[in-house]
């Protein structure tokens, strides 16, 4: 966390249209007060980029000292391993990279990695109240395959805890100063019924000494080496204090509550309508990363295979895919899917999914639909370890770089797209039938 104050009074609106105060530092008899402002290392920064399109001039933040706002009386306790002088660490942190700017990144990290395994149970010091708040900071990941798999560890801590409270109320306090998809992560976020409110940074250290306890995940997954070696749900225990290898398998299965999602009129009949015909086939081929997506091509004729070969099927898509692909059994819902909420009701319909490695088979697992994921990714296998109800088909990486510099330049890469082009359809349904 980074503790801050500002020079000039300014409103920051969220995209669902939240106001975030934030008012020049008042001279206080302490710090306990609602000027003086704490929020993850990225909000921080986003928040300087925002002041200084405004006025660069004017509006201006202040580091507070940590050690002097962490001494309140009234400051909750810190849970799991702790990230304690964050802004210090950060900044020695980009010294080192910049002084290593072609060495390994991991051995950077490890420099600055003083973690050491935690039992949650240890700083539980307050067994003796009936209800507990906790303030999570920085909320579960940066995408939407982070934030639902790291919700799975939430709801494994959210139960321990139910275990010693009769009640307990857990917080999110999510990047909001310059994040256009705050509204999106929100709502992913709601789907957790554990889960009691999700809420913009930055957080006044008032208001945060109004809970029990606090989680601080700013940077973690980018700075915790157990993010490079597990998947988020084991590497969330971790942070968490919670021995992962302890926590049986079949509790590490994703969960969406979709009882209260609203979708329009038109895509409600849209997918009655489908329904209706036989089983559904969601293929979903492209992904935010141009790394994990399958390429336009090798996409298409994925598609056009599939409507010849699998007749029981109608399969659907909330992608561009191919405008030139015209088949009753394929059905272009790109227009209909305009939201998290959307796709997340698309899904939860489907009788089976054929995707890239994207969010899609974090959200299928919630439902439990045999899903088959494409992958190029070496970390495929760790990200899939707890799911049950998903195959994987490895790409193996055949291009070759003629680049004699550190640089890459895709126009020196040969055989980019090899080993999508031996990719067969027959290999697909042959796991889709042994489901």
């Amino acid at each position: 966390m980074i503790f801050f104050r500002v020079s000039q009074n300014i409103n920051i609106k969220t995209t669902d249209g939240t106001l975030v105060l934030y008012n020049k530092f008042k001279m206080p008899s302490n710090l306990e007060n609602d000027t003086v402002y704490i929020s993850s290392e990225k909000d921080f920064n986003d928040l300087k980029e925002v002041f200084r399109n405004v006025d660069k001039d004017k509006y201006l933040t202040k580091y507070l000292k940590e050690d002097n706002i962490r001494a309140l009386e009234n400051f909750p306790i810190e849970l799991g391993i702790s990230n304690k002088n964050e802004y210090l660490n950060t900044i020695e942190f980009k010294k080192q990279t910049q002084k290593s700017i072609f060495g390994d990144e991991k051995e950077i990290i490890s420099l600055f990695d003083e973690s050491k395994q935690i039992d949650i149970s240890s700083q539980l010091v307050l067994a003796n109240k009936e209800e507990i708040s906790i303030a999570i900071i920085a909320g579960l990941g940066d995408n939407i395959s982070q934030m639902i798999s790291s919700s799975t560890a939430l709801r494994i801590l959210y139960n321990k805890l139910k275990e010693i409270y009769k009640n307990v109320y857990i917080d999110l306090y999510i990047n909001a100063s310059n994040n256009s998809f705050y509204s999106r992560d929100k709502q992913i976020y709601l789907k957790q019924k554990f889960i009691n409110k999700v809420l913009p940074l930055s957080i006044s250290s008032e208001k945060l000494c109004t809970y029990d306890y606090f989680i601080d995940n700013s940077s973690v997954t980018k700075k915790l080496l157990a993010f490079e070696n597990l998947n988020n749900v084991d590497a969330f225990l971790y942070k968490f204090g919670i021995d992962y290898k302890k926590i049986p398998s079949f509790l590490k299965h994703n969960e969406l509550n979709i009882d209260n999602i609203k979708v329009s009129k038109r895509l409600e009949n849209k997918m009655n309508s489908i329904k209706s015909k036989g089983k559904v086939l969601l293929f979903h081929p492209f992904s935010a990363d141009v790394k994990k997506t399958i390429p336009q091509n090798i996409a298409s004729l994925i598609l056009k295979k599939m409507l010849s070969k699998l007749d029981d099927y109608t399969i659907v898509s909330t992608l561009n895919i191919d405008a030139k692909i015209s088949d009753d059994r394929f059905v272009n819902l790109s227009k209909e899917s305009k939201t998290i909420n959307d796709f997340i009701y698309i899904t939860s319909l489907m009788d089976s999914i054929i995707t890239c490695d994207t969010s899609t088979f974090h959200i299928s697992d919630a439902f439990m639909i045999p899903t088959i994921v494409l992958s190029n990714n070496e970390r495929i296998d760790i990200n899939t370890k707890y799911y049950n109800h998903v195959k994987v088909i490895k790409i193996v990486d055949e291009s070759k770089s003629l680049s004699k510099f550190i640089y890459k330049n895709d126009s020196l890469t040969l055989y980019k797209f090899k080993s999508w082009e031996k990719l067969k359809v027959s290999r697909i349904i042959k796991l889709l039938d042994n489901f």
